[in-house]
């Protein structure tokens, strides 16, 4: 295992006891500025088309949701959609899951939906706690989190997607050798993921040398969020997990 990321102390700044688990949900505001009228229309009939229902029955196979895909990724608050949708036009062949609350970001994915006609995508407008439980075990090759709120004061902590109950989530979710993959310009978060995935047993870091956590990953896409982070002088960091087979 590589050594820890400079710069970037790792410690467990919240043990796990009841006052501080996960309660409520992992995002704020849901809706920003007026949405433009082909955003708010698509909400109404593209939306329902691509929508994911956990209260129905869950699929036995993620696949049949999609036509003709080998497999399935999720991405969870994938904010305005820019990581999404070139994952999407970039493998044609794998179906994504798109989990996003704000109504903004939502309604920016189906419109680039559209504009591409991309087949391959389905969405969840709403938390991923409410959509994690419902999907079928080792269904998924892949789960992407990138710049995720960082909840920064303490008594937010319990709020952040990545907590001991969502590591194990995810391991659940994952296929044998399947990849977690997070990023963010918030070193006190990305010191708190790295204790947890660490410590699951579920898991193991790729990293092998520093550039690992510090160059994004091959045909990574740029989102806004990270655009302003580093217009902004803040410095990402890109940790990929590994699922145990």
């Amino acid at each position: 295992m590589p050594g820890l990321v400079p710069g970037i102390a790792v410690f467990d700044s919240a043990p796990m006891d009841p006052e501080n688990r996960r309660t409520g949900a992992f995002f704020g505001r849901r809706k920003g500025h007026p949405l433009k009228p082909r955003q708010a229309a698509l909400l109404d009939t593209l939306l329902p088309q691509l929508a994911l229902n956990p209260s129905a029955a869950p699929p036995g196979d993620l696949r049949t949701l999609f036509d003709g895909v080998d497999d399935v990724r999720l991405e969870s608050g994938f904010g305005g959609g820019e990581h999404l949708i070139a994952e999407a036009e970039r493998h044609p062949r794998t179906g994504f899951i798109g989990i996003e609350p704000f109504i903004n970001g939502m309604a920016k994915a189906l419109a680039a939906i559209d504009d591409k006609k991309l087949a391959n995508i389905r969405l969840y407008h709403g938390d991923a706690t409410e959509l994690l439980p419902w999907l079928p075990p080792a269904s998924l090759a892949r789960i992407d989190l990138l710049y995720p709120d960082p909840w920064p004061k303490r008594r937010h902590w319990k709020r952040r997607f990545v907590q001991d109950e969502s590591v194990a989530q995810i391991a659940r979710l994952l296929r044998p050798s399947g990849e977690f993959r997070f990023a963010s310009d918030i070193p006190d978060y990305v010191a708190w993921t790295l204790v947890r995935l660490l410590r699951s047993a579920g898991f193991e870091w790729t990293a092998e040398q520093a550039d690992d956590w510090r160059k994004p990953w091959q045909g990574f896409t740029e989102t806004r969020y990270e655009a302003k982070a580093k217009r902004e002088g803040r410095v990402p960091c890109y940790l990929i997990f590994r699922k145990k087979k």
